[in-house]
């Protein structure tokens, strides 16, 4: 199952930057864990991509994979992230936040959601 899904920053201050994009990989039910499901996707940034504020409707651990990753939730310091490095969103967090720290080079990030079986949509927008 692939899925494709474009976040814009909305703000008039973020509204021109590149999109992020969101491929779903694959999304199983747990069987030992009745009533979830895991997701894996990845989210390709651009040179200077952003996603602005969201939440997820469940967990979700982040690996970057290429590039350098910038990212703060709420509550919390922004953060940059470095290939090999990870983060970690509790359930419905607000996630202010995620860019591409270059203006020239692509990063990613492989994301794991572990939410509701339905395989609905991964990112609420704020």
């Amino acid at each position: 199952m692939h899925m494709h899904m474009n976040m814009a920053g909305e703000g008039a201050d973020q509204g021109a930057r590149p999109r992020t994009t969101v491929t779903t990989l694959t999304c199983q039910k747990l069987p030992n864990v009745p009533g979830k499901s895991i997701t894996v996707a990845r989210v390709d940034f651009p040179p200077n991509g952003y996603t602005p504020a969201h939440t997820h409707p469940g967990s979700v651990t982040a690996f970057v994979l290429k590039g350098t990753v910038r990212s703060q939730l709420e509550g919390s310091p922004t953060e940059s992230f470095v290939v090999g490095q990870t983060w970690f969103e509790p359930p419905g967090t607000v996630h202010l936040f995620a860019e591409n720290a270059s203006a020239t080079e692509p990063a990613s990030i492989l994301a794991t959601f572990v939410a509701d079986d339905d395989c609905g949509p991964l990112t609420v927008l704020k």
